[in-house]
């Protein structure tokens, strides 16, 4: 009997992964079998997590650096940044845009007691963050000694500097061929690590999705229903509808034919809810599945795991206009277009923040006058959430690099 291929084994690994998972909490956590299933997968799934960790930093600064030095001049590589930027710029707006549409029309919170919630609201201390203040912060944590971005893994920084020295490399030409060889040669055996971090993948997505499926409290999900359901509905309009219709008039790939190439990636984007952790098999997935070329890749991906975040900016906006329902306050027109950029700046994070997503939520709360200690109300349930937008942000990945790749050669052919 043929042993199935990877892509396979992942998705049964992924499937078997939340059976298990309903099982467990059908069963209780009281329940010794289930206990040894539940630290079991821990062990599993925090293990595969660290050997994407383990790998990232090499692997982002040096496809970085090999995908600029790799771009033929400088005309070729300002193409590729313009329109990388351009185009994530381009979907985060309509990813917002939806959240905003969407929590308009049907208003969640409205008629929600906050009384509810009032014991998380105490217990949480919210960190507060002005908008000064996060600029201050975002803008100190782009240069960055390098050796010390890569020991506590702040992948902005090490985009950071692996631009500067695959833009050098781009300069000094034929001056530093052996160095841009040694890089490229680096590259490889990562992506060879890669290759084998990906033999145990399944394990480690099955362990994770049991661990999350287990763990959630469904009695929150339903005070929360209509929330839920804005956001969750309004995340898979943005990954099932804009992004795949974006990519088919763009490049004329299917929506099909980049949902199969990329399988892996949004699986296990959704088992880690971490683009960055991601990255790996998000870069193997667009190169070797896609076809597009690991110049492109090694730039476009790794930026966008960084800065490209239509599924957390979506979230962001709903959970302002979600919280000022809940408490009774009815944001104007003036008031949503400030959670709209606001909800686009604290997407593309605060590198050197700890909690950076709730201090990036606090402040899109704080922009509007909304109270920072209601983002415990989203607490209980932004694990679960996490999952979807998470993936939703690789997808954008995966469609940026093909556009750009499509984009890109149609400049240079004609």
């Amino acid at each position: 009997m043929k042993f199935p291929g990877l892509n396979l084994q992942i998705l049964l690994a992924a499937l078997l992964g939340i059976a298990i998972g309903l099982l467990f909490q059908w069963l209780g956590e009281a329940d010794e079998t289930v206990q040894a299933g539940l630290y079991l997968s821990g062990v599993v799934g925090g293990l595969f997590i660290d050997l994407l960790k383990m790998i990232l930093i090499p692997l982002v600064f040096t496809s970085i650096a090999v995908g600029i030095a790799n771009l033929q001049g400088h005309e070729q590589m300002h193409r590729v940044w313009t329109t990388t930027l351009i185009f994530f710029g381009f979907t985060m707006v309509i990813a917002v845009l939806i959240a905003l549409i969407l929590s308009n029309v049907f208003r969640p919170g409205a008629g929600l007691q906050i009384a509810m919630f009032a014991d998380a609201m105490q217990n949480f201390k919210a960190t507060e963050l002005t908008l000064p203040q996060f600029f201050e912060h975002f803008l100190r944590g782009l240069f960055v000694n390098p050796f010390t971005a890569f020991s506590q893994n702040n992948v902005l920084a090490v985009v950071i500097f692996a631009l500067f020295v695959g833009i050098a490399l781009v300069m000094g030409g034929e001056r530093y061929r052996h160095l841009h060889q040694l890089l490229k040669e680096l590259l490889e055996l990562t992506m060879r690590i890669v290759g084998w971090i990906m033999r145990i993948a399944p394990l480690g997505i099955m362990a994770l999705l049991i661990k999350l499926t287990a763990t959630q409290d469904a009695a929150m999900f339903a005070s929360l229903g209509k929330f839920v359901a804005i956001v969750v509905g309004g995340t898979l309009l943005h990954g099932i509808v804009v992004l795949p219709l974006l990519l088919y008039l763009i490049t004329g790939v299917t929506p099909l034919r980049m949902f199969r190439g990329a399988r892996d990636a949004l699986i296990t984007a959704f088992a880690t809810s971490s683009s960055s952790a991601t990255l790996p098999v998000t870069m193997r997935c667009v190169e070797q599945n896609l076809g597009v070329k690991r110049d492109i890749v090694g730039f476009v991906v790794p930026l966008g795991a960084t800065i490209n975040m239509d599924g957390t900016a979506l979230y962001e906006a709903a959970a302002a206009l979600f919280i000022a329902n809940l408490v009774g306050i009815e944001l104007n027109l003036v008031q949503q277009m400030i959670v709209f950029f606001m909800a686009m700046i604290a997407a593309i994070g605060a590198p050197g923040i700890p909690s950076a997503g709730m201090v990036t939520m606090v402040m899109v709360l704080q922009s509007v006058g909304l109270p920072a200690e209601a983002i415990a109300i989203l607490l209980p349930i932004d694990r679960a959430l996490d999952t979807i937008r998470t993936a939703v942000n690789v997808e954008g990945d995966v469609v940026g690099s093909l556009v750009v790749d499509k984009l890109v050669n149609q400049g240079r052919n004609s």
